[in-house]
């Protein structure tokens, strides 16, 4: 992925995801390695991941790993959200810098 906006960066990843016999269901996990400037600061996080989907309604979970924060973004934590509109993804980060 590519942020742009607070968050210039840019990331790789690992998901793992099931799908279910029940239309509009399903669960994932992901590890997300972020690297770039965050309010002009640089460094890196790790972002984890856990969603399901139920019958459409969806539960999504991203956390800043406790720890992760390398360089200018150490003692980083905070929280991610996704909204999908007209299939792009949008991103909000809420987050504290120690």
């Amino acid at each position: 992925k590519t942020f742009s906006g607070e968050l210039q960066a840019s990331s790789q990843g690992e998901m793992l995801s099931a799908m279910t016999p029940e239309k509009g269901s399903a669960g994932y996990v992901a590890i997300e390695q972020v690297n770039g400037t965050l309010a002009g600061r640089k460094g890196g996080f790790v972002l984890q991941h856990f969603g399901t989907m139920n019958r459409g309604k969806d539960h999504l979970v991203l956390e800043v790993v406790p720890g992760s924060g390398s360089g200018q973004l150490s003692g980083l934590s905070g929280k991610m959200e996704i909204n999908i509109e007209d299939g792009q993804h949008l991103y909000g980060f809420e987050y504290e810098l120690a």
